[in-house]
């Protein structure tokens, strides 16, 4: 047991470290399920009703692959389950991986976990730790999600699966990223390799679905939802889970017993002996930093357009079979493909401002790392460096804002038969971008300002997503709702497009900019 020595005053220190950072995320997750249950109730209000959805997705094998299998839409809790479907599993998933990578990889590269490990720390500890913490977070998440149903008067047995569910898939990946931390040098791998593993899941769940069912068995997010909650509950998938999470583990400690402590088991492959002459300037420094990324999201918006294009045209039998349903989904104003299309195109453009103000923020990690510090020991001005990232934030994403309406354009328009909607529909997506830059803005400000609240852009992002898609549920007043550039933004394809928010919004995102780098110029380089 020696290897395990200080465990305990390591999980203090993760807890004291991440004591903001874990209550979000246990906040934005379980708003999120209990939100969405919520949201079930309220929009149907008869089983007559929730039939006539379910004949939909039944029928679309697009819905099937976005979200899972069709289990039991009949009923309230099992279309509130498919509702949080693999998005939801996979937000689970990101939170774990996060959390872990944070605690484990991130300390190695920094050169902390050194200095603790020369300490009476056992060589197994710091892994031990932060899969206590972030399997203790799993747990918590896991009940509060089951009591949060139970309170909305969800069946007990099923909100429980649905809450077993939510943890089991968080220990899974959790365990995974305590492997892969093992395997590379540096964080931003650990995240690559998971996060990549995490969408291979993601597919390969969707063609189980939708094909070969046994495909299914082959993903995490599969065996959680073929725990079936609300539809007949079975236990064993989220036993699989936990052995499978048992098995992860004891292969991360056997790999991280035969590496050293800030090495990875896969050497990294050395550079070039010349740099390229792209690299030679902040700007190529600033695209090759940012270039994994922004493919990532560009590649993954265009897809996620193309799914939800594709339904575009089953929305129309929606309306044919049930009216009542096309009264409430119609409220916007506008015919409901319209409707539904100024819905999806707002989503993707709340999607892309994730990349947008990761890729703003990649300031506050290269100035906290120290690599800031000696390029702005040169000839390289401190406006030049700022700039040279917020260009690839700015400009990529407008790529990828572009990629999401590009996809729902094609895939809408191939179905229908009608190319010209792909034009239309890039449009619908674009009139976001000047909303999209406000956060990108907001971000730099608060990095300029003060670089420790510079992660509090994703909450503003987060509440941009609440107001954007439960706002009328909740009956928030105006002024809460204008907070939001996104409610600013033109409703197209439902009106049409004015210039005026659009320049206004565009102005304000400019204001923000030139605050964050006229702040950061009169301040100190910070090293934490």
């Amino acid at each position: 047991m020696k290897t395990l020595t200080g465990t305990g005053t390591l999980v203090r220190l993760i807890l004291r470290r991440d004591r903001i950072r874990i209550p979000v995320w246990l906040i934005g997750l379980v708003f999120f399920a209990l939100s969405s249950a919520s949201g079930v109730q309220g929009l149907y209000r008869s089983r007559a009703e929730l039939v006539t959805a379910a004949r939909v997705v039944e029928n679309n094998p697009a819905f099937i692959a976005m979200n899972g299998p069709a289990q039991a839409l009949d009923t309230f809790g099992g279309r509130a389950a498919w509702e949080i479907g693999a998005f939801g599993l996979s937000a689970v998933a990101l939170m774990s991986m996060f959390l872990m990578g944070r605690q484990t990889r991130s300390e190695e590269e920094s050169g902390r976990m050194e200095l603790v490990r020369a300490a009476v720390v056992g060589r197994h500890a710091p892994v031990t730790a932060a899969l206590t913490v972030v399997a203790g977070v799993n747990l918590l998440l896991g009940a509060l999600v089951a009591a949060g149903f139970i309170a909305l008067d969800f069946p007990t047995g099923g909100s429980l699966v649905m809450g077993g569910t939510f943890a089991a898939v968080g220990l899974v990946f959790a365990a995974l990223t305590a492997v892969t931390a093992q395997v590379t040098e540096h964080t931003r791998g650990v995240y690559g390799i998971t996060g990549a593993l995490l969408g291979v899941a993601y597919v390969v769940r969707a063609a189980g679905d939708i094909g070969n069912g046994s495909l299914s068995w082959l993903s995490p997010i599969g065996w959680a939802q073929a725990a079936r909650p609300f539809a007949g509950e079975r236990w064993e998938p989220l036993l699989l889970a936990v052995v499978v999470s048992a098995l992860l583990v004891y292969v991360a400690f056997a790999l991280g017993a035969r590496r050293d402590v800030g090495a990875g088991l896969v050497a990294q492959r050395p550079g070039p002996p010349v740099a390229s002459l792209g690299l030679a300037r902040p700007f190529g420094l600033a695209l090759r930093l940012q270039r994994a990324a922004l493919i990532g999201w560009t590649v993954a918006l265009f897809l996620s357009g193309l799914a939800y294009g594709s339904v575009g045209r089953d929305i129309e039998d929606l309306v044919a079979d049930s009216p009542e349903m096309g009264d409430i989904l119609t409220q916007t104003g506008g015919n409901l493909v319209d409707s539904f299309f100024a819905t999806t195109t707002l989503m993707l453009a709340l999607l892309a401002s994730g990349f947008s103000i990761q890729s703003a923020l990649r300031l506050r990690s290269e100035e906290s790392s120290g690599r800031a510090e000696p390029l702005l020991a040169t000839a390289i001005s401190r406006a030049r460096w700022a700039t040279s990232h917020l260009t690839v934030a700015m400009v990529g994403a407008a790529i990828v804002v572009a990629a999401g309406g590009l996809g729902t354009g094609i895939s809408y328009g191939i179905s229908i038969g009608e190319l010209g909607q792909v034009p239309r529909l890039l449009g619908a997506s674009l009139v976001h971008l000047p909303a999209v830059w406000v956060l990108s803005g907001l971000a730099i400000a608060l990095f300029g300002l003060s670089p420790r609240a510079a992660m509090f852009a994703w909450a503003a992002l987060g509440g941009s997503v609440v107001v954007g898609f439960f706002g009328q549920l909740f009956g928030f007043p105006d002024w809460v709702t204008e907070l939001s550039p996104f409610t600013h933004s033109p409703q197209v394809p439902v009106a049409d497009p004015t210039i005026g928010p659009l320049v206004v919004l565009s102005g304000l995102a400019a204001g923000l900019v030139a605050l964050g780098l006229w702040a950061f110029g009169r301040r100190d380089v910070a090293t934490t």
